[in-house]
């Protein structure tokens, strides 16, 4: 619908002025939530005369507030409530009912959600799995075996749909009834990374996509660190299952804690250098969890009869006897003296096509507990 078009509905009107006063040059959110607290909606904000906003706003932002639309800016209005109109694809805005209550609690709240897919899953309960990009086999398994369990039991499972962990969180979720939601730092039109197109439109049929930013908008740098407090504040808690120490998973599981969330970690080796984040976190004061029945008793839910936990393996090995469950050089087991070399590679090429070995760089071999 254009600006000429004669009779557009007071809705359309409203979210109109929404996506506007989202897209003024030089007055970010934090700016655009102030001067709705002070005028009450976008209209009044537009409505204001020069000496009104310059209260509250710069000379330059009022100046711009009160300046046409551009034709490029109009251009992205139309096309953007054309998109709105297409089934399945939603916009909420800061003062919709339909907006996730838990969201709205935080310290900034986003003032647009552009959503591909079930927007209800946003009012249910929903746990975060967030981790490293760079994840093991193991944190993999152990991702998408906690979010399989933990949406069997209800919970919406919400993440980023980054590489590694996120992606296993996501695959897993959409085993279970509770399904998942995932945050993206790009347009809700664009997916990243590409190599999760596949699994991004089976959360838009199955879950939801949610964005902030405008359609069209590329990936950058910024934007993941941004999104990171709507992934925590979309949920009454964060699981963090593998980081490094200066992973951004740790930004999202502070953001989780300054807004009153539970944060929950997964301990591992302490060689492993992806454990190193999650052991910060519970010398921090995170929750220690090793079952998804540790999260849900956290969050005084009903218990799960079969909760993800370790399986044991179906028969003996004299591989995984001397493995263990720290990661270990493939020279190191033959120095047992316990399998010859042309043993090893048989009985590893069978453990590793059965998913229970993965080999890491460096030569090194780790259990895998599914």
């Amino acid at each position: 619908m254009r600006d000429t078009d004669p009779t557009p509905s007071p809705a359309i009107l409203d979210l109109r002025s929404w996506l506007r006063l989202a897209a003024v040059p030089g007055v970010g959110r934090i700016t655009a939530a102030h001067l709705l607290r002070q005028f009450g909606s976008p209209a009044a904000v537009f409505g204001a005369g020069f000496d009104q906003l310059i209260g509250h706003v710069t000379p330059a932002q009022a100046t711009s507030l009160l300046s046409p639309v551009s034709s490029e800016a109009a251009r992205l209005l139309d096309a953007t409530l054309a998109w709105c109109e297409q089934p399945s694809n939603h916009i909420l805005t800061l003062q919709d009912p339909a907006y996730p209550p838990l969201l709205a609690e935080i310290a900034d709240p986003p003032l647009l959600l552009y959503i591909r897919g079930h927007s209800a899953l946003l009012h249910g309960a929903a746990l975060a799995i967030v981790g490293s990009r760079n994840a093991s086999v193991q944190g993999q398994a152990n991702a998408r075996a906690f979010a399989r369990s933990l949406s069997e039991a209800g919970l919406t499972i919400v993440s980023g749909l980054a590489l590694g962990i996120d992606t296993a969180a996501h695959e897993g979720a959409l085993h279970g009834c509770g399904s998942t939601a995932a945050i993206i730092g790009t347009g809700a039109d664009r997916i990243y990374p590409a190599r999760n197109a596949g699994l991004a439109r089976r959360i838009a049929e199955d879950g939801c996509m949610v964005s902030e930013y405008p359609l069209g908008t590329p990936p950058r740098p910024e934007h993941f660190p941004q999104r990171n407090r709507i992934i925590s504040g979309l949920a009454v808690g964060v699981l963090v299952v593998e980081a490094a120490a200066g992973s951004g998973s740790l930004i999202t599981a502070r953001m989780a804690s300054e807004q009153g969330r539970d944060v929950f970690a997964l301990p591992g080796s302490i060689h492993a250098t992806l454990s190193k984040g999650c052991h910060q976190l519970i010398r921090d004061g995170a929750q220690l969890v090793e079952s998804s029945n540790d999260v849900l008793q956290a969050l005084s839910m009903a218990p799960l009869v079969r909760a993800m936990q370790p399986a044991a393996p179906s028969s003996p090995s004299p591989l995984l006897a001397i493995l263990g469950d720290d990661a270990m050089h493939i020279d190191a087991i033959l120095a047992r003296g316990t399998l010859t070399a042309g043993a090893l590679s048989a009985e590893l090429l069978d453990l590793e096509m059965a998913g229970i070995v993965a080999r890491l760089p460096g030569g090194m071999l780790q259990r895998v507990h599914r």
